[in-house]
Parts: C-alpha cells; structure tokens; sequence
C-alpha cells in the first residue's frame, strides 16, 4: 500500500452527517507525510469530525454516513473491502483526556501489540520500552512498569496514550487537544514530543491553542461551521491569511 507520493492522505469532496445534520460539506486536501497538520476553528465547527474521518472512528456511532473519498497511501479507507480495525491500527487516535486502561503501565502499552499477535515474552518487553522511550516517558516509570496507570500525572498519562497508540507501529498519529487538560509544563513536553515524532510519523493535531498550532505545526488548516477555509503553512496561514475570516479568527474577533 505504501508509495512514494508525499501525501499520507488526499481527501476528496468530503461530507458528513450525523442523521440528518451535515457536520462537513466538501473538504478537500491534501495531508503531507511526517509532518505536522494542525487543524484549527471554533467549538462545533468539525475538527473533530474531521479527523475521526480518518481513522473511521466515526464509524461507531449510530447514523453517522460519509460522502466523498479519503485516501490513505492511494487506497480509500472508506471502499468495502477496508478493514476498518486495521485501519484504526495503522492511523493511530490519541483523545482530549488522557484515557489510560485500569490496568498497570506495563499492560496498557502491551495491549495492542498483543492483539496482534506478539506473544509475552522478550519481545513484547522490547515493544514495550521503545513506545514508551518514543513518547519520552521511559526514565520516568521505568522503575514502576507494574504499578497502575492510573497513579500517573495527567501530562504522563497522556504521554502513556501516545506509547500506547505508538506500540502498534502506526503510520500516522490523531491527536485530538491532546494538552487541553494539561498544564503549562505538561503542554509543553508533550509538544517537544511532537516535534520529534514528526521524523517518523504523520501527525494531525486538533487544537483550539492557537500559540500551540504555531509553535509546532507545518501546516493549518482553519474549519468554520463545517467548511475548509483555508489551508496553508502555518506561517503563511498567521501571517498572512487570505480569507479575512482567518484573519478575524486568529486574532480573537471571534471563537
């Protein structure tokens, strides 16, 4: 499936509804490869929607359809012959509140590669310590593997779902305001993170912190009422709109 196009997805005419209310009307884009998308607009404008279109999370909610293509590699996700779960494996999903299983730090990172088949063992442990390194978390709960998940700080237990979706080898990694909970010194670890995620996986990053979305994003897209607006570096994007309703929103007249 891979290629060597560098766009991890092209997202074609694409509409949602939940029901009867339509939630996106004919976005289109392209999304490039290892870099950092950040998707930006008010409470209720379809960013969310948006980027659950790319795993098909959205899936899982009753009445919810979609028109249009997404493709991913050059296959649409969205064709019936997809697996939607391998789909969710390879386009990894990190949420707004850090969502740590009841289970021990060890178990919720191993949880992933065990349904896919890696046995316990040396190198279940091995797949373990890297997602956790990778999510820079590794000298901090080294030493406590086996207690629960659920005794970590909040900015920890966000990194720990970044270990988490990172266990499985994910192509691309969903965050959905993954600092909105955090602090200030948790927000920012999490975004050195990001910046070093970025050498080997595509990230899109949903958030209403428009500082964050200029300190690490490569590129932004701006999402009102349903609709792309527009869709540029990030640079070009805050210094430079050219929709004035960019504009208008970037400088807090509205949202």
């Amino acid at each position: 499936m891979k290629t060597t196009a560098p766009w991890a997805f092209e997202i074609q005419d694409l509409n949602s509804w939940y029901g009867g209310r339509q939630a996106l009307q004919k976005i289109s884009l392209l999304i490039p490869e290892r870099r950092i998308t950040a998707i930006i607009g008010p409470s209720g404008c379809g960013k969310s929607t948006f980027i659950r279109c790319l795993n098909r999370i959205n899936d899982l909610i009753p009445g919810f359809r979609v028109e249009g293509r997404v493709l991913f590699k050059g296959q649409d996700i969205y064709d019936p012959t997809m697996d939607p779960v391998e789909i969710r494996f390879r386009v990894g999903m990190v949420f707004q509140k850090p969502n740590p299983f009841p289970k021990s730090i060890y178990d919720n990172v191993a949880y992933g590669p065990l349904i896919w088949g890696t046995r316990k063992g040396p190198a279940l442990d091995t797949a373990v310590e890297e997602s956790l390194k990778r999510a820079a978390l590794w000298d901090e709960v080294k030493d406590m593997l086996h207690q629960s998940a659920l005794t970590l700080s909040g900015g920890q237990q966000q990194r720990l779902c970044i270990a988490r979706a990172l266990a499985v080898e994910p192509e691309v990694l969903l965050l959905d305001e993954p600092c909105s909970a955090l602090d200030p010194i948790a927000t920012a670890r999490i975004e050195e993170l990001l910046l070093e995620l970025k050498k080997s996986y595509t990230i899109i990053i949903v958030t209403h912190n428009m500082q964050q979305a200029a300190r690490v994003s490569d590129v932004t897209g701006f999402f009102l009422l349903g609709e792309l607006i527009e869709f540029a570096e990030t640079k070009r994007i805050f210094t430079n709109p050219v929709d004035r309703r960019t504009e208008d929103y970037i400088t807090g007249r509205f949202g």
